[in-house]
């Protein structure tokens, strides 16, 4: 199965560290981050847990919760867990789902047979109040995944959700977005009545709105 962008994420229920979830019960109207990793003890999935178990605060801060997903059992995650505190100084502080039969990880294709038929390759669905995909990414084994990034994403994805804006490359919290071109001259005067500086009849920049 091939999620795109859009598509109501498949439910689940599943054990976590943290108890049984019922995955579209727990998501309970939050934006959700649900991210994978290939198998438990690995270098690159210890500093990409350490690192989420950091930024916490700042996914609490947007109202997304975490979950992350691993194809072993119960009992090894608690074990990780321990390692990745000590060599990485934050354990993980939010739901790792077991998935040793690879039930959630068949139903989300987060395992591709040319990369391995037996692990999850290194995906991450930033998943919306209303149960979509608002973004996918899938990264190799080998290569860390930009948690800082996701959350840059995250905002984009929040401001754009509420004011007829798009973000322009490389955006940042606080700085001028575009105006869509579905939104007219006339109704802009309404929406931003600061003004805008116009590049081209397409290309209309203006200050971020405030939330």
């Amino acid at each position: 199965m091939s999620l795109q962008i859009g598509d109501v994420v498949p439910d689940f229920t599943a054990q976590t560290t943290e108890g049984e979830i019922h995955f579209h019960e727990w998501i309970d109207g939050s934006w959700c981050v649900l991210f994978s990793h290939p198998k438990n003890f690995t270098p690159v999935c210890t500093t990409e847990l350490g690192y989420t178990a950091k930024l916490k605060p700042e996914f609490d801060k947007r109202g997304v919760k975490v979950i992350g997903l691993s194809c072993d059992p119960i009992d090894a995650h608690h074990k990780w867990a321990l390692d990745i505190e000590e060599t990485q100084g934050y354990a993980p502080n939010f739901p790792l789902i077991a998935d040793a039969d690879r039930t959630v990880a068949n139903l989300y294709g987060m395992i591709h047979p040319n990369a391995s038929d037996t692990l999850t390759v290194r995906s991450v669905f930033v998943i919306g109040p209303d149960k979509k995909v608002k973004l996918s990414l899938t990264y190799p084994a080998s290569t860390g995944r930009n948690f800082d990034e996701v959350l840059r994403v995250i905002d984009s994805l929040q401001l754009t959700a509420k004011s007829q804006v798009a973000t322009p490359v490389n955006w940042k919290q606080g700085e001028d977005v575009i105006i869509v071109p579905a939104v007219s001259d006339e109704e802009a005067k309404k929406k931003f009545p600061q003004g805008w500086k116009t590049l081209k009849p397409y290309l209309r920049v203006v200050a971020q709105p405030k939330a």
